[in-house]
């Protein structure tokens, strides 16, 4: 399901992206791997961010560090970056505020690299986020970045 041009959710496995929607026609592409269940606490999500993204010494270990460094990323000598966070469902969910603020750094950081504008028009952003999830969390998910849309700009995008 395409949420923005930054932001998929995959509901199983096999029912993937199309690869036209998140690999650039030409560039070097990163592509990091995290896993819901290996970040049940914020703690070990930064630290699952800090390895998947080999975040630099400075990374602040908060919220705002991850959103700053999702928003860089050029240690990584790549053209494009796709994160891809497999049973996304998971990933701190015990803990509703750092979910929210979780979500709000992919959405904001996905955000900042989507629009880079070039004198022959819009191209493919530079970070695609895919969430790997349960068929029923969709709805969470949805509902979470319609309200964070709601709250900052415009509408979302729910093409299949």
């Amino acid at each position: 399901m395409h949420i923005a041009p930054w932001l998929h959710i995959v509901t199983h496995p096999g029912a993937g992206v199309p690869l036209g929607g998140l690999l650039p026609m030409s560039g070097s592409v990163y592509v990091a791997r995290l896993h819901g269940h290996e970040m049940p606490d914020e703690v070990s999500a930064f630290q699952k961010f800090q390895e998947a993204l080999k975040f630099p010494e400075y990374f602040g270990w908060n919220w705002n560090a991850v959103n700053d460094c999702l928003r860089d990323l050029q240690w990584l000598s790549s053209d494009h970056h796709v994160l891809i966070i497999e049973s996304a469902e998971h990933a701190l969910s015990a803990d509703d505020a750092a979910r929210r603020e979780f979500l709000a750094s992919l959405w904001r950081s996905g955000r900042s690299w989507s629009y880079v504008k070039r004198p022959e028009g819009m191209t493919l952003s530079k970070l695609s986020i895919v969430l790997s999830c349960a068929e029923d969390s969709v709805a969470d998910f949805l509902g979470f970045f319609r309200e964070f849309e709601d709250r900052t700009t415009g509408s979302i995008d729910t093409d299949r």
